[in-house]
């Protein structure tokens, strides 16, 4: 399953360092993109193993704002 957050915040690099180390670190998801031009964070997981409220969460204890 593909569910894509957008983030606000995110600038360079190390940004997109963190929130894909901090999405990966989740129990169920299998990848994380961040496509820093756009904002958008595409995730891909299993179902029912983890919440877009759980990627939310995560993105924003890295301290970025998820719309």
């Amino acid at each position: 399953m593909e569910t894509t957050l957008d983030v606000k915040g995110m600038t360079c690099g190390h940004c997109k360092m963190s929130v894909e180390g901090a999405l990966k670190e989740l129990d169920g998801v299998q990848s994380a993109e961040v496509d820093l031009a756009s904002g958008k964070v595409t995730v891909t997981h299993e179902e029912g193993k983890v919440t877009k409220e759980d990627m939310r969460e995560a993105v924003e204890d890295q301290g970025y704002d998820v719309a």
